[in-house]
């Protein structure tokens, strides 16, 4: 084997040595005794060549150090993964909703090779059905397609703009709701840009992703995808939503409405909390071709006669998060960038050291917009009750209200695209626009610790 797989080097002629490929089954026993049983995966695009990549039994692939390795024996012969064109044909049901399904390049739906164990991103209505047999049972699938292939911490506000105008699209050729795959470290983020740039929505859009890719049994890529379009395609509702596991057993998918939510751990399913709110909806997942969705709040965006996608972003909005310690040049430097808004996420009700004030009424002065967020998370800014806060807010300091910061990062940008003046800045950003400031909070402090339903579903 030359460079079949991406192996190449030392792992490369080690395969060749053993005569041994891509695909078939291995038992490896390590120099400390452990064996790995499995199949040999193609190499990672960032992989080196000195790691074999077998994937195991439960799912998982490990990487094998071939100088480890003290003895290999193949079990059978395999084949390299392929993906053979699918001879399915997907109806439509006129007693089901229809949803459109876009993909930003989350690898929530995939085809898996179950000879082989290799994945493949599902980008069609043929393959999603293929990946997912339960989907035509709850909606029809009226579209299936990639918007764009991005890891999500590669999103701008440009993919922003490109994945609302593929919504307003697919609504307009008449999906009755639109789901929207996604990675999930960033989600949050494009959930509260649509959530600013849609308006009129004639039915719900709901990003969801999967914390658990597809070749894993511990998936939770089809059960999240399918509690998404059930929302999408009954709830008649204008909302932007994010759809996730509500706690780690398959149960329960929650619907978070996309201003108030944030991803809360970085592995676990139900890594995704509604903040200082309850969710829009619970959907129970375990029967997949029937989930039962249950709405949980009487507020939600009533159903459009659009859509309709509004304006765009100033990128020249920072984000920033205040440190004791922290001296003021860093404000200071984003003021000489031609920054024209800064989001601060200070501590406690929202104050920063008062030795920043100097620079912040610098940057007010030279017109650049401040907005105060607060690090808690739960609770509202409320720079009124101590000496530091009320100094701040005679700076020009706009109070964030009960807003994420991430949320008040990307409202800024939105309200920045629209206007310079300060005082109309300070309307808008204090203005509820899609549900991002709440005037009673529903939950007042720190989740319930009894148990996983979080004493609140």
């Amino acid at each position: 084997m030359s460079s079949e797989g991406g192996y190449t080097g030392k792992v490369g002629e080690f395969l060749r040595e053993h005569d041994l490929s891509v695909g078939d089954r291995v038992r490896i026993v390590r120099e400390d005794g452990i064996e790995i049983e499995g199949v040999i995966m193609p190499r990672s695009e960032l992989g080196d060549d000195e790691h074999v990549v077998i994937k195991m039994d439960n799912g998982y692939n490990v990487g094998v150090h071939i100088d480890r390795i003290e003895d290999v024996e193949r079990l059978g012969r395999g084949k390299e993964p392929s993906f053979r064109p699918l001879d399915i044909e997907v109806g439509r049901d006129p007693e089901l909703p229809d949803v459109a399904i876009l993909s930003t390049g989350g690898t929530i739906a995939c085809r898996v090779d179950y000879e082989t164990g290799a994945v493949k991103p599902a980008f069609t209505a043929e393959e999603l059905v293929s990946a997912i047999p339960e989907l035509p049972e709850v909606v029809n699938i009226v579209e299936a397609r990639p918007v764009m292939d991005l890891l999500s911490e590669n999103m701008t506000p440009s993919h922003w703009l490109e994945i609302a105008e593929n919504v307003v699209e697919a609504f307009e050729e008449g999906a009755d709701g639109v789901v929207v795959c996604h990675g999930t470290d960033t989600m949050a983020y494009t959930a509260a840009a649509l959530s600013f740039l849609l308006k009129d929505l004639p039915g719900p859009v709901v990003l969801v992703g999967a914390q658990r890719s597809s070749d894993r049994p511990s998936s939770d890529a089809a059960s999240n995808l399918i509690a998404a379009c059930a929302f999408a395609g009954e709830v008649e509702a204008g909302e932007v939503a994010v759809c996730m596991h509500g706690w780690t057993s398959d149960e329960v998918c929650l619907v978070h409405r996309g201003v108030k939510v944030r991803k809360m751990h970085t592995s676990r399913r139900d890594a995704f909390r509604s903040i200082d709110t309850i969710p829009l909806a619970r959907v129970d997942i375990r029967d997949l071709r029937n989930p039962m969705l249950d709405v949980l709040r009487d507020d939600l965006r009533p159903a459009g006669d659009g859509p309709e996608m509004e304006g765009g972003f100033e990128e020249r909005v920072a984000l920033l998060k205040f440190a004791p310690g922290m001296a003021p040049e860093v404000l200071d430097s984003l003021v000489d960038a031609g920054y024209r808004g800064i989001v601060l996420e200070g501590t406690g009700l929202g104050h920063v050291s008062e030795s920043w004030i100097p620079s912040i009424e610098r940057a007010v002065d030279e017109g650049v917009a401040v907005v105060m967020t607060s690090q808690c998370l739960y609770g509202r800014v409320n720079m009124n009750v101590y000496r530091t806060g009320r100094l701040l807010k005679v700076a020009g300091v706009i109070p964030g209200d009960d807003m994420l910061p991430e949320v008040a990062y990307v409202k800024l940008m939105y309200v920045l695209d629209r206007t310079d003046d300060l005082e109309e800045v300070e309307r808008m950003m204090r203005t509820n626009v899609a549900g991002e400031i709440e005037g009673k909070r529903v939950v007042g402090g720190f989740e319930p610790a009894d148990g996983p339903h979080h004493g609140l579903f």
